[in-house]
């Protein structure tokens, strides 16, 4: 029985091809079993380009994605897939178009476009500044915060942060330290917006070993990363969670992106949920 071929997952664009790379890496998830090689064709920008992409792909395992935002392109596009019978995903095009009917107003059709230095974005970098800010409870931002995360070391709480930074909320974090009693701001801020965060304790003794390794192997840092030590931080992490009355997220086979939109959908429906008592 022949293994199944690795299969070519094309992303041709005529900007850097971030938003089809993204639609790209939904597709392998929902694949776990298969290979893929993700292929960029960035930055094209003439008729000639699209077909030394396709002859790239013509005659292998491929499946294309672009996002084209000329119509003339988009056509070329479609035309050379269909006659190398190559698989393809317009990603712009139907968007475009219904956007266009619905509004009664021309798309620009301007590739590379950026969107406007409005207020959400400078809301956005705001809330990555505030939480550059208030990492690893630093500073007394709690109360200022929109979301705050509470766990021990190695839960994903600052890239977490910035991420939601990033999406346009103020978050802060605060480390469970074994031994050392939390901020009393912890304690007397909206419950609502607290988010505990918990991992399974083998998973992080393996990440604590990979850092002890990079960090040097010090008699302290081994320590850090015992499985032993582990469960007590852990346990000390679900006696504050408890405390403080909070839902706790298990972050073990979470990414970060979903962990947020974990995070923020949590945080919401208990905001509703106090606001409506």
């Amino acid at each position: 029985m022949s293994a199944t071929p690795t299969v070519e997952l094309h992303v041709v664009s005529d900007a850097t091809g971030e938003t089809a790379a993204r639609l790209v890496q939904a597709l392998e998830a929902q694949f776990p079993d298969q290979e893929f090689v993700e292929i960029r064709h960035p930055r094209v920008e003439s008729e000639q380009d699209l077909q030394l992409a396709v002859n790239r792909m013509k005659g292998r395992p491929a499946v294309v994605v672009y996002t084209l935002v000329k119509p003339e392109m988009r056509d070329c596009m479609r035309t050379l897939c269909r006659r190398a019978k190559l698989h393809y995903c317009d990603l712009l095009g139907h968007p475009i178009d219904a956007v266009a009917r619905v509004s009664g107003v021309a798309a620009r059709m301007t590739p590379g476009s950026r969107p406007p230095l409005n207020s959400a974005y400078f809301k956005r970098m705001e809330a990555i500044e505030f939480a550059v800010k208030f990492d690893d409870g630093v500073g007394r931002g709690l109360r200022d915060a929109d979301v705050v995360l509470v766990g021990v070391s190695r839960t994903s709480k600052t890239p977490l942060s910035i991420y939601l930074g990033y999406l346009g909320h103020k978050t802060a974090n605060v480390p469970i330290v074994k031994g050392i009693d939390p901020p009393k701001d912890l304690f007397e801020i909206d419950a609502a917006k607290i988010v505990g965060l918990t991992i399974d304790p083998n998973r992080l003794m393996d990440i604590r070993r990979a850092r002890v390794r990079n960090m040097g192997g010090g008699a302290r840092n081994r320590q850090y990363a015992e499985l032993v030590e582990i469960y007590e931080e852990l346990d000390e992490a679900t006696a504050v969670h408890r405390r403080l009355g909070c839902p706790v997220i298990d972050i073990s086979e979470l990414s970060i992106e979903e962990t947020a939109h974990r995070i923020l959908r949590v945080v919401e429906d208990r905001k509703v949920g106090v606001s409506a008592v």
